[in-house]
C-alpha cells in the first residue's frame, strides 16, 4: 500500500489500512528522511490523541526512532497537537511525529509529521518523506527497540508536553484579567485531547467555566465526527441557551481547530470567527502586519486588509501551504476555513486553545459580547455570509464528478454574475461582490465539498444548491 500524505499527514481507517505494520514502515521513513537531512541528532517528539490505539501506535513509531539512534521525547499522556508542536520547538527538537486523525471519524487515525518550526510540513518536505517510506515499502526495513532499554539506555525521555504549553499560551494574553472578567464559559472539547485546557488556564478568579464532553471517549458518542461545525454540537449550543451564558468554546479531536457560540446561542461560523481575530489583531490590539487565508476562507479578510492597509496573501486548503507562508510574510495571522487559526508570537499551526483564549481577551477588552463584536465587525466589513456542505460518494465516481465540475462554465450562480474561475485548489468560481462558490475534494477524507459565500444566509444556500446541480451528486 502507498503511503501519503494529505492535507496534513497521513490518515487511515484502523485495521485496515492504518495498521501497526503500515504505521512502522511510516516511522521508519520519517528515520530515515531524518538521518539523510542530517538532523536525527537533534531528536524527535511523539505525541498522540484519544483515539482508539494512539497511545500504542505511539509507542510503536517511539520504538522504530530510538532503534535508529534518534532521541526521542514520548509524551507520557494524550495531548493536542498544539501542546505537541510547541514542545518540539520548546525542546529544540528536529521533528514531531502525532498519532491523530485530528477531526475524522472514530473509525480512522494517522501520522502527523511536524518539521522543527513546529508548523505541519511543506509540500517540499512531504514530497521527500513519502519517497523515503515508499523506499521502506519496497525493502520491508523496520526494527524496534524496547521503550525499558531505550530508557535506560538514555535514548528515551518521557516528557508531559500540558504545563509549558499552558504557560507559553498564558504569556500570549492578559490572562489575569479574562479570570477576573466574571464571565461564564461553555467548554466542548468533543472527548479530545484538549480536555481541561481552558479551566487549568483560567480556573481561580470571577469567570466560571462548565465542561461537557471532557472525559476520553474514542467513539465519539453523539456526533459523526469530533469537528466543532454546528451540526456535531447542538449538545453545547442547548447549554448556552439553557444557562444563559456568555460564550461556548468547543476544541476538535486534537485540539487545533475552534467552534464558538455565541451568547444567543448562535453557531458562528469559522470563517467569521477567523475575521473576529484579524478585526482584533488590526484595530483593537493596534497591529499591522500581512494575513494569510485559505481559499475557502471569508472575503472578509480581502476587506479587512483594505481597510487597514495590509497585505493579504491566498493559499490551497492545509496548513502545509499556509504555515510556510506565514512564515515567510511574517504574517499577523493565518486561517483557513476548517477552523484552524495560527498567529505571530506562537507557532505556525492551528491552535484551538490560543485561539479561543484570544477571542475572550477581544471580549474583555471592548466589554462587548460576541454578537456585539459580530456587528461591528460587519460595519467594517458588510454582509458576509458563509455555508458549506460535505458530499459522500463512491470511489468510480471521482473521475466523472471531476470532468463534470471542469467543463462547467456558468455566467452566473444564484443570480450573480461569474467574474472569474480559480482552480488553485478545485474550482472557484469568483462573483461580483466579492462573493464565491467553490467546488473541491477533501485532502482527508472521501468527500466533495462544496463552499459558498453570499450577501444573505438565503443566497449562501442558493449557492451551495448550484453547486450541488454542478457536482451531479
Amino acid at each position: 500500500m502507498a503511503i501519503r500524505f494529505g492535507t496534513d499527514g497521513w490518515r487511515g481507517i484502523i485495521a485496515d489500512d492504518y495498521t501497526f505494520a503500515n504505521l512502522s514502515i511510516c516511522a521508519q521513513g520519517t528515520a530515515n528522511y531524518l538521518k539523510k537531512t542530517g538532523q536525527s541528532s537533534r531528536g524527535i517528539i511523539v505525541g498522540y490523541d484519544t483515539r482508539f490505539g494512539s497511545e500504542s501506535f505511539a509507542n510503536t513509531a517511539a520504538r522504530i526512532f530510538v532503534a535508529n539512534g534518534i532521541p526521542t521525547l514520548l509524551c507520557d499522556r494524550s495531548a493536542s497537537t498544539p501542546a505537541i508542536s510547541y514542545n518540539l520547538v520548546s525542546h529544540d527538537a528536529a521533528a514531531g511525529c502525532i498519532i491523530t486523525a485530528s477531526h475524522n471519524p472514530p473509525e480512522w487515525n494517522g501520522f502527523k509529521y511536524k518539521p522543527d518550526y513546529g508548523g505541519s510540513a511543506s509540500v517540499d518536505i512531504i514530497t521527500e518523506l513519502e519517497k523515503q517510506i515508499s523506499e521502506v515499502s519496497e525493502l520491508h526495513e523496520n526494527s524496534k527497540l524496547p521503550l525499558d532499554y531505550a530508557s535506560s539506555s538514555g535514548l528515551l525521555e518521557y516528557v508531559n508536553p500540558v504545563p509549558s504549553y499552558l504557560s507559553h499560551i498564558a504569556s500570549q494574553i492578559d490572562i489575569k484579567a479574562i479570570r477576573d472578567a466574571g464571565l461564564t464559559i461553555i467548554v466542548d472539547s468533543m472527548f479530545g485531547s484538549a480536555a481541561g485546557y481552558f479551566k487549568g488556564l483560567l480556573e481561580g478568579g470571577s469567570t466560571t467555566i462548565l465542561e461537557i464532553n471532557d472525559q476520553e471517549n474514542p467513539s465519539f458518542p453523539g456526533m459523526i465526527q469530533p469537528e466543532p461545525i454546528e451540526p456535531n454540537l447542538r449538545n453545547l449550543i442547548t447549554k448556552v441557551t439553557d444557562n444563559q451564558v456568555d460564550i461556548g468554546l468547543a476544541t476538535d479531536g486534537d485540539g487545533d481547530r475552534l467552534g464558538v457560540v455565541d451568547n444567543k446561542g448562535d453557531f458562528i461560523s469559522t470563517i467569521t470567527v477567523f475575521a473576529l481575530l484579524c478585526f482584533y489583531q488590526l484595530e483593537i490590539l493596534g497591529r499591522t502586519g500581512p494575513l494569510v487565508k485559505s481559499i475557502t476562507m471569508t472575503s472578509m479578510i480581502d476587506r479587512l486588509g483594505e481597510e487597514y492597509d495590509v497585505p493579504v496573501f491566498t493559499t490551497p486548503v492545509g496548513f502545509k501551504y499556509l504555515g510556510p507562508t506565514m512564515i515567510r510574510e511574517n504574517a499577523l495571522a493565518a486561517g483557513e476555513e476548517s477552523g484552524g487559526y495560527a498567529f505571530r508570537g506562537s507557532i505556525p499551526e492551528r491552535d484551538g486553545i490560543l485561539s479561543g483564549m484570544l477571542i475572550l481577551d477581544l471580549m474583555v477588552k471592548t466589554g462587548k459580547s460576541l454578537s456585539q463584536l459580530i456587528h461591528s465587525l460587519r460595519t467594517k466589513t458588510g454582509p458576509y455570509y458563509f455555508n458549506r456542505c460535505d458530499l459522500s460518494f463512491d470511489s468510480y465516481q471521482r473521475q466523472s464528478i471531476s470532468e463534470r465540475v471542469q467543463i462547467s462554465n456558468p455566467t452566473s450562480l444564484a443570480g450573480r454574475l461569474v467574474t472569474g474561475r480559480d482552480t488553485s485548489d478545485g474550482l472557484k468560481f469568483l462573483l461580483d461582490g466579492g462573493y464565491w462558490l467553490l467546488i473541491r475534494f477533501s485532502g482527508t477524507e472521501p468527500l466533495l465539498r462544496i463552499y459558498a459565500e453570499g450577501s444573505s444566509p438565503t443566497e449562501a444556500l442558493e449557492l451551495l444548491q448550484a453547486g450541488k446541480c454542478i457536482s451531479g451528486l
